[in-house]
């Protein structure tokens, strides 16, 4: 037992509510560069960490439902 550190794990009874911006890409399938152009474009909600950018998953999931609902029409 290490005194003082705290174990980095993920809690499986907390629902994920951010996305980073490499789940970005691996979501849709595009560049690192495109991934930041979305979410510094205003079309989701996203939050600074420090240098890091997380993106709220309702928001992106909403806007990516959205996306697909227009393709269809």
């Amino acid at each position: 037992m290490t005194i003082g550190r705290t174990e980095n794990f993920t809690n499986p009874t907390v629902a994920k509510r951010t996305y980073t911006v490499a789940e970005v890409m691996d979501i849709l399938g595009v560049s690192r560069k495109k991934a930041y152009e979305l979410c510094n474009s205003g079309s989701f909600k996203i939050v600074h960490i420090g240098r890091s950018i997380r993106v709220s998953k309702a928001s992106f999931d909403a806007w990516l439902d959205n996306q697909s609902s227009q393709m269809e029409e």
